[in-house]
């Protein structure tokens, strides 16, 4: 998941909050896309693959 907020910071995105555990378990971090568009990555080792 750094890796990925990384590409998107090389592609004109900002870092809203760096990629961190969760309270809920998971790893999570946010950024806007180059329009100001909020998004949410985010992952969880216990959560079942659709």
């Amino acid at each position: 998941m750094d890796r990925l907020l990384a590409h998107v910071a090389a592609a004109g995105g900002t870092i809203v909050k760096l990629a961190r555990r969760a309270e809920w378990g998971g790893y999570s971090g946010y950024f806007a896309d180059p329009d100001g568009f909020l998004s949410e990555v985010a992952w969880n080792s216990g959560f079942p693959h659709v």
